[in-house]
């Protein structure tokens, strides 16, 4: 029997449900939320139900009403596939609310769906199960993420860092059977993904009229991961519209393949960034898009790099730190920083180096913000290194093994 890797997103959900009658889980296919749903422990009193299962969503759509209707706290897997069942629920939850009678899940955002007119607004919480971070894969989920402790102390623990990340966690990216190493070949598995979601998940998401068309553009933004959003430009290369770029798009973030991190604006500057950026949700998705095989030498070696770190973060702050929103922040041609995490009145600035070893002109965007942000409590230089060293006030060089665990 396959062994069962615990999720980050557990603590968060089994709370939740003790607070609100339904829970929805959504993400990218694949990411593991229907073995989370079978196999964590919380979860196991739960009736379980998958709308992949034709008798279970045919029922459901023949009588919704009696679907529903139980005393046991119900679980449904791909809930998306029958539009109706949400209204009923809204029902089910304004006769009688229940903390966690019902747990949803999904393999695209409700909010945009076409038939889903049901948000279930103040009845629901939701949530966003990631690809894997290296915090799930090596089993390190008992404590709190060291940058929510770090934040609120300023005190780097006694941690032995753990190993550099390599080419092949960047590769193999977070997607289960991939960095689990239960597929011997990537590539094919990849292949297989991308083939069923251009077949099926999307077909079933909307019309499209041009299928290699938007396949093109899947390929194009693979390869701007970790860049400033230009929806112009990239349907100028796909040769698709505006109109229909600007869809395409909407379908790609519906889906969970893309995200946008949104620029940091707390601080006065004219000549601030203000498009978002947009990263591949998994770097291993996004290496094979891109068509790559090895980073030695390679021209996207960084921007794999950054999208890697980058699905760690948001793994860590959507599953364990909801109260808490990543940016990034950049001054138009001077000045800039990968990331800043922002919880309360406070705020953390981490720039990405993939390197074991720094300049001094990698920290010039982290003095910088940290010179005009007062709230910002602390600014890292997250290295591929192994020692932590503190350079100066409110400022230090701490390994990525650290800054992700």
């Amino acid at each position: 029997m396959t062994r069962y890797f615990q999720r980050d997103i557990a603590h968060t959900v089994v709370e939740a449900l003790d607070e609100m009658p339904v829970v929805v889980i959504t993400g990218m296919r694949q990411t593991g939320k229907s073995t989370f749903l079978h196999m964590q422990p919380q979860l196991k009193n739960r009736q379980y139900y998958t709308f992949d299962d034709f008798a279970h969503l045919e029922a459901a759509k023949e009588n919704p009403e009696v679907f529903v209707d139980t005393d046991i706290p119900l679980t449904i897997d791909e809930a998306q596939k029958c539009p109706e069942i949400l209204t009923v629920i809204k029902k089910s939850v304004d006769r009688k609310r229940r903390p966690g009678q019902f747990l949803l899940s999904g393999s695209a955002n409700f909010s945009i769906l076409k038939g889903i007119s049901e948000s279930l607004a103040g009845r629901a919480v939701y949530f966003t199960m990631h690809p894997f971070t290296r915090r799930e894969i090596t089993g390190r989920i008992a404590e709190r993420p060291f940058l929510q402790k770090f934040l609120e102390s300023l005190k780097i623990p006694k941690i032995k860092a753990i190993s550099p990340i390599k080419e092949i966690d960047i590769l193999q990216g977070g997607m289960p059977s991939v960095c689990l190493e239960e597929v011997k070949n990537r590539f094919f598995w990849f292949k297989g993904y991308e083939q069923t979601y251009l077949e099926r998940d999307v077909r079933e998401l909307s019309q499209i009229g041009n299928i290699i068309s938007f396949r093109q553009l899947l390929h194009l933004v693979a390869l701007r991961t970790g860049q400033l959003l230009s929806p112009s430009q990239l349907g100028r290369d796909a040769k698709l519209n505006a109109a229909t770029t600007s869809r395409y798009l909407s379908l790609l973030e519906a889906s969970f393949i893309i995200y946008r991190v949104s620029p940091y604006l707390g601080n006065r500057s004219s000549r601030l960034i203000k498009s978002p950026k947009v990263y591949s949700s998994d770097s291993g998705l996004a290496s094979y898009l891109a068509g790559i095989e090895s980073l030695e030498s390679e021209m996207l070696k960084g921007a794999m790099f950054e999208t890697y770190v980058a699905q760690n973060l948001s793994g860590i702050v959507d599953s364990r730190w909801p109260e808490a929103n990543l940016y990034f922040w950049n001054i138009q041609g001077r000045y800039e920083v990968d990331f800043i995490i922002e919880a309360g009145k406070r705020c953390l600035a981490i720039e990405i180096k993939a390197a074991s070893r720094w300049e001094e002109r990698d920290l010039a965007g982290l003095r910088v913000f940290l010179s005009i942000t007062p709230h910002c409590v602390a600014a890292i230089l997250a290295y591929n290194g192994t020692e932590t060293v503190r350079l100066g006030e409110r400022i230090w060089a701490i390994p990525l093994s650290i800054v992700l665990s």
